[in-house]
């Protein structure tokens, strides 16, 4: 079945509503809607998401929209790529059922909202500390595609509702489920793990952005965070200040932030990191700018 793009609210919810109570089933699923959040510029490692989404639900949804309140510099939102046609042949290809890409004034009738949610001390950190009020823009735009797309019963059966979203983003994964966790969202948030590219890169809108020297030149990433998961594995002390000189040592690399935090709370893991055996699981979490271009990686780590 083609995939069909709709672009008002009013739309969404009678396609979903459609889809729940005609094909709800047809996975063999049970009666399921699964959402995939998107911005669009879509690759393999949202094809990923989709494909999770698909497997698990017997409707899925995929929204694109370029969300203008989490863009601190107006550059930035000008110049992320929109390709929508591209986009909606790659969710078909991998079976979802409806699009969702709706324009600025249909997200926020009347220009930016009053009211938004407030991501908290979770965003005071990392990327929060980096781009003030990004956190507050996502969970926004979220909370109001959560709200949009939420199934209604289908004949009076209550509709599982998931949504997916890739652990590359680990800030923004940490507190979108904290958000549905202390606000009540009755949706199960799934993480979807992180695809990279064959030299190690993690796969981004962003990376398009890079020359081939600069894309060379970003895999010291990945190689920093190996480093330390080596370690995790073999049960050695970290030494994270290893992948930080790492990185400074790459030319062409501006290193914002590396370190190890707790998966669930991002707070920095100071013990077993330096001088003791690691033990447990952790995150090790990196965030460079390359030439003009930001980019995010992490790694969970877990001794073995």
């Amino acid at each position: 079945m083609a995939i069909r793009v709709v672009h008002t609210k009013a739309e969404l919810r009678a396609e979903i509503a459609r889809l729940l109570a005609e094909h709800g089933g047809r996975r063999g699923s049970g009666v399921s809607l699964g959402l995939v959040p998107t911005m669009g510029a879509l690759h393999s490692g949202h094809r990923m998401l989709a494909e999770a989404a698909v497997a698990e639900n017997g409707v899925v949804v995929a929204s694109i929209f370029v969300n203008p309140l989490q863009f601190g510099d107006p550059k930035d939102l000008e110049r992320y790529p929109r390709t929508l046609e591209a986009d909606a042949a790659l969710l078909e290809s991998v079976g979802v059922d409806l699009a969702f890409a709706p324009a600025v004034e249909e997200m926020y009738p009347g220009g930016d909202p009053l009211v938004r949610v407030t991501a908290g001390p979770l965003a005071d950190k990392w990327e929060g500390a980096s781009r003030p009020g990004h956190f507050d823009g996502v969970l926004t735009v979220v909370a109001k595609l959560f709200h949009l797309a939420l199934p209604a019963p289908v004949a009076s059966r209550p509709a599982a509702f998931r949504a997916y979203f890739g652990q590359k983003d680990a800030q923004q994964l940490a507190i979108v489920r904290r958000m549905v966790k202390d606000l009540d969202f009755p949706v199960d948030v799934v993480g979807v793990p992180i695809v990279r590219a064959e030299d190690g890169l993690a796969l981004s809108s962003r990376n398009q952005f890079l020359s081939p020297e600069q894309r060379e030149a970003a895999l010291v990433l990945s190689r920093a965070l190996r480093l330390v998961d080596e370690r995790a594995t073999a049960h050695e002390p970290l030494e994270p200040d290893d992948a930080v000189a790492l990185i400074a040592s790459q030319p062409g690399v501006e290193l914002d932030y590396f370190d190890v935090v707790d998966p669930d709370t991002l707070e920095p893991l100071a013990f077993a990191c330096r001088e003791t055996p690691f033990t447990g699981e952790a995150l090790a979490i990196v965030a460079a700018k390359v030439g003009d271009v930001r980019l995010i990686d992490n790694m969970p780590l877990k001794a073995r």
